[in-house]
Parts: structure tokens; sequence; C-alpha cells
């Protein structure tokens, strides 16, 4: 495996590049389709909430993927922070 030093893309980034510009989903619109506050799509999007089972479960039934998509996403971020912090 081919190892370099980018990080990985974190999951708000992903979230907000990757589905909601392509599908034109404002934070209020996904919110709406989650069942869940505003709010809590906003902190995921802008990295300060993490990525639970139980909203995998739900952005996997919004979008129509696996939800160990981005609890994988977030476990590679994890991973990547853990290193830098480490001697």
């Amino acid at each position: 495996m081919l190892m370099t030093k980018r990080k990985p893309a974190s999951v708000g980034e992903i979230l907000s590049e990757e589905f909601m510009e392509p599908m034109g989903l404002t934070q209020g619109a996904l919110a709406e389709a989650m069942g869940v506050q505003r709010k809590h799509v906003n902190e995921l999007c802008n990295e300060r909430r993490a990525v639970t089972a139980p909203t995998a479960l739900i952005l996997a039934r919004v979008f129509g993927n696996s939800p160990d998509f981005l609890a994988e996403c977030a476990t590679a971020q994890r991973s990547v922070g853990s290193d830098a912090q480490s001697p």
C-alpha cells in the first residue's frame, strides 16, 4: 500500500462536497430529511460533531449508501490525528 503524507478528507468535507453540493441540498434540507435539528448538520459539516453510529445510519438512509462509509472516514480521520500527536 502506498503511504502518503496527505491527510484524509474530513467527514464534514465529504458530507458537504460529495453529497450536499451535488444534490443541491442545504443544511436545513438535510436536517429535515434526517429528522434532526439544523444545528446537528451544521456541526457535522464544520467538524464540531463526530459521526456516531446512529448518525451514520441516518445518513446512510438519506443518501442510500452504507453506514460504514462515513464511519470509516471518521475513523481514518481520527487515526491520522492521533498519529500526529504521538511522539
